[in-house]
């Protein structure tokens, strides 16, 4: 069975573009609620729900352009 090496190209481009785009997400959310933490002096609390809602929020761009495919 052989496979295109442009469609393999392809592919690997558009998997490690959603992976750093989970990346990007993530520490965006991240450093926004450390900041946050620090400038309300709510420590950790800003960290965690930020955190867990920019996981939620890239879950969620990942999903949605595997099935746009």
């Amino acid at each position: 069975m052989t496979t295109d090496p442009r469609k393999s190209l392809n592919d690997y481009a558009r998997y490690s573009s959603m992976a750093i785009q989970m990346l990007a997400i993530i520490i965006a959310g991240v450093f926004a609620g450390f900041k946050l933490d620090q400038w309300l002096h709510t420590r950790p609390l800003l960290t965690v729900i930020l955190s867990i809602f920019s996981v939620i929020l890239s879950i969620y761009f990942v999903t949605k352009d595997l099935l746009r495919k």
